[in-house]
């Protein structure tokens, strides 16, 4: 029973997700006069669906994504030198094009924001107030103190205390620049992390869970902003991590890693209710949203910020690219991410069995 509870979360919160990233792509769409062909949730084959004017809305078999097909998007049916039909994603002119494809990202960062405002608003946020700072630690011997409220490090604003265990866990033992508050003065200073041998990374020299604080009004609304925030920074860094060769391959999880992930905090959670439950899956929700509104947004091929590259070059040049020519190398992206999604699963699924 456990098992199915898990898997059916699983679905929800990737199929909300899913349909709020179409709907984006849909609304905005229909908004400018562009053919909707079909509206789907999950792949593979259609399990049922119906017809409504030009759209076809589908559900099928496979949770693992969704589709919003504009009429006519690809450009790989067309002749060369054919002009496309009137309602096409091709006929439209390139902002409302570009609205349309920026819309399903953008509608995932909302969705993320919602769901933030529920759990901020219930939970508090975590304030970037130290709790302990360790004796001898690189925090020590910066002059930090237990209870100073940090405020910038290298720059970058700092409204959560994750955002302090964010920064110091990508650290490679860069020094970082801090700006903190003591007694309502502020002041700067110079941390240098330390190498823990054992634990293989750099240390701050803090720990604790920073003070928590309810919100109301608009402080909800600017600490639910900043809960979105952290998990754009945490997927930019991450990405980072990436391409620094930082990350394994078993640090990346594919919709297998992340149904086990749901199922774990379901088992971690529901001896503390009903409530407890949902503001974790809604804190999942809003880690997964966030990172398929910013991965959508790579310049890479198949995505939506492939096709954005695409229509930013139409931008500049004043006339598009060929239909024929950014419809292959979509396909051609397209067919890699596949192969990359049957890798990950794979692993996912090894991992699962504990290989």
């Amino acid at each position: 029973m456990t098992g199915f509870i898990s898997i059916l979360l699983f679905v929800i919160i990737f199929s909300t997700i899913v349909i709020a990233h179409e709907f984006g792509h849909f609304i905005l769409a229909k908004a400018n006069g562009i053919r909707v062909l079909e509206f789907s949730v999950g792949m593979g084959p259609t399990i049922c669906g119906f017809q409504k004017g030009e759209t076809k809305y589908s559900l099928k078999l496979l949770p693992f994504g969704g589709a919003c097909m504009f009429d006519g998007e690809d450009g790989l049916n067309m002749e060369k030198g054919e002009q496309p039909d009137a309602g096409s994603f091709l006929a439209a002119n390139v902002w409302a094009r570009i609205s349309s494809v920026v819309a399903g990202p953008l509608f995932n960062f909302i969705l993320a924001f919602l769901f933030s405002l529920i759990v901020v608003g219930y939970c508090g946020s975590d304030l970037p107030v130290l709790n302990e700072v360790t004796e001898g630690g690189a925090a020590e011997a910066a002059g930090l103190q237990s209870g100073d409220i940090i405020k910038e490090i290298d720059g970058e604003n700092i409204h959560l205390y994750r955002e302090i265990s964010l920064i110091s866990m990508v650290n490679q033992g860069e020094s970082m620049e801090i700006v903190y508050e003591r007694n309502g003065q502020e002041y700067e200073t110079t941390l240098n992390p330390i190498y823990d041998e054992a634990a293989g990374r750099y240390y701050m020299g803090i720990y604790g869970a920073g003070e928590y604080k309810k919100h109301s009004g608009f402080g909800l609304i600017k600490y639910s902003a900043y809960e979105v925030q952290y998990w754009m920074r945490a997927t930019f860094k991450s990405l980072g991590m990436m391409l620094q060769g930082n990350v394994s391959k078993d640090d990346v999880s594919g919709p297998v890693g992340i149904a086990q992930i749901v199922g774990e905090t379901y088992e971690e959670t529901k001896d503390y209710g009903v409530s407890s439950v949902v503001l974790s899956m809604m804190n999942i929700a809003i880690l997964l949203s966030v990172n398929l509104g910013v991965l959508n947004l790579l310049p890479l091929p198949a995505l939506d910020g492939g096709r954005l590259v695409f229509l930013f070059v139409e931008v500049i040049r004043g006339k598009p690219v060929p239909p024929e020519k950014e419809g292959m190398v979509h396909f051609i992206g397209l067919v890699v991410f596949m192969i990359l999604m049957v890798l990950v699963m794979y692993n996912d699924i090894m991992r699962l069995f504990g290989r």
